[in-house]
């Protein structure tokens, strides 16, 4: 399939250089100091504002961050108001680069990235705004774009379709997490476009099924064991598979709390949860820490859901939403949160 410019360049880059950069944390909003948080092994200082962004740009509901190999973040917003582009791209001192995805707004949500062979790709979700998962070039050349499965599954038209994620698989395929549509999980056999060839899942609460499979990462820490893990969310558990979808654990009640997405980095394995927190595990599933976990602090987070709509009462050091967070290559780790005006923090390994 030819690729087409489908997400162009924006035009703000040249806004940029034209009227200087916006630092993130510069709309009056609380809680944007540095803060040291953490403990034993994982502590860490917390920049809530992290990055630069083109005058006259601002966030609209951040949610997902990756990092590519060349150290490039790519971060994903919403689109809520302006129209304006979803995909936003800076360097890793946090200089704007360039943006793309016009197309997305009121969609923008999940993004990972994939090398395959010399080259890395982009694969992103549009949850809501015409549900579809595509894949791009790093500058937003589309390769394909698959929408709602022609699967039994989704022959009523009632069944809802919103993918949230994707997991890579070794064999060059991905599993999609339909997390806020039929809380399905398809895997696909290639990273090309086409059906899905099996399906698992479906709406429940025992093991097996799901509510709000929101994000899934394929664990190779264990070559001879590869694992799927799926944060089901509104269930408030990990739940591990293997890669062709057969059941093999469940974590804990407590170990995690309303998880959106994951990432894995040598032996850690990173979970972004929704209700204020970041967990790390072990190879074990073994909890080695909770980062910025507060009790009184996520009552009052969860109270109504107030605080994310207001930024004088974010605090430093505290996280509202966590959506996603991803490791960069030093073991530094970028929060994207869930919260209206955006928010992006860069945690600093300190021990």
């Amino acid at each position: 399939m030819n690729r087409r410019n489908f997400l162009r360049t924006s035009s703000v880059a040249a806004a940029a250089v034209a009227t200087g950069p916006m630092l993130f944390g510069t709309q009056d909003k609380a809680g944007t100091k540095t803060a040291r948080i953490g403990s034993g092994e994982f502590v860490y200082e917390c920049n809530h504002a992290w990055g630069t962004l083109p005058e006259g740009y601002a966030w609209q509901t951040t949610h997902n961050v990756a990092v590519d190999a060349a150290g490039l973040v790519y971060i994903t917003h919403q689109g809520i108001g302006k129209l304006m582009d979803t995909v936003l791209v800076f360097d890793s001192t946090g200089k704007f680069v360039r943006s793309f995805g016009k197309e997305f707004h009121g969609g923008g949500h999940g993004i990972d990235i994939r090398k395959e062979g010399s080259e890395e790709f982009l694969y992103l979700t549009n949850t809501w705004k015409n549900p579809k998962v595509m894949k791009t070039t790093l500058k937003g050349e589309v390769v394909w774009s698959m929408n709602r499965p022609k699967i039994k599954e989704y022959e009523d038209p009632k069944a809802n379709y919103s993918p949230t994620n994707i997991a890579f698989t070794p064999d060059g395929g991905f599993w999609i997490g339909d997390g806020y549509g039929s809380h399905y999980l398809m895997k696909y056999a290639t990273g090309d476009a086409g059906e899905p060839t099996s399906v698992i899942g479906g709406k429940g609460m025992v093991d097996g099924k799901f509510q709000t499979p929101h994000g899934n990462w394929t664990d190779l820490r264990d070559p001879k064991h590869p694992k799927l893990i799926v944060c089901d969310r509104a269930n408030g558990r990990l739940q591990s598979f293997t890669l062709d979808g057969k059941h093999l654990s469940t974590t804990e009640k407590g170990t995690v709390l309303f998880p959106a997405h994951i990432d894995i980095q040598g032996k850690l394995m990173l979970v972004a949860d929704l209700h204020a927190r970041l967990t790390i595990l072990d190879e074990a599933g073994k909890v080695l820490a909770q980062i910025g976990d507060d009790p009184e602090w996520r009552k009052t987070v969860l109270d109504g859901m107030k605080v994310r709509r207001d930024a004088k009462l974010w605090q430093a050091g505290k996280f509202v939403h966590p959506h996603d967070a991803c490791f960069d290559a030093k073991g530094n780790i970028f929060v994207a949160e869930w919260v209206e005006g955006g928010r992006i923090s860069y945690l600093t390994k300190v021990s």
